[in-house]
Parts: C-alpha cells; structure tokens; sequence
C-alpha cells in the first residue's frame, strides 16, 4: 500500500510527520529523511494492530487516493 505523508516542521525546527489516511500514525525526527524512516515504521506498526477487516477497508480507499499536490497562491 502507497500512503501520502505529510511533513511539516515545527517551531522548534523538527519535522513531524504523519498520515491523513491513518488517524493517530505520525511520527518525527530532526531531518526530512530521518523523519520519513520513522514514519514508515510507524505506519508498519500501525497496520499490524488492524484487523483484516480493516486493512482491506483501507486498500479500497487508498487506491481511491488521487494526491496531494502544492499549489502556490499569491495572497
């Protein structure tokens, strides 16, 4: 399964991490790339404690799943 993640960085200068498609799943770290190795771990651990009920749930919706794309927005 693909999931989108979303990283921000806080005000402290750390990047969190998480998945809208997996509420609860988020993670951090003090780089962008330590912080989607640790999220990748979290969503592991967050789809064992699924049922397979649930997971099968999920694969129907995340094939749905277009994107998230950045649109720049002169304001």
């Amino acid at each position: 399964m693909k999931f989108d993640v979303i990283i921000e960085k806080d005000e402290s200068g750390v990047y969190v991490a998480y998945v809208p498609a997996l509420p609860g799943c988020y993670s951090q770290g003090e780089t962008i790339e330590e912080a989607m190795k640790n999220i990748k771990e979290a969503i592991e651990v967050h789809l064992s404690a699924l049922s397979e009920k649930d997971k099968k749930k999920l694969s129907e919706i995340s094939k749905s799943i277009v994107g998230i794309n950045r649109v720049e927005v002169n304001a």
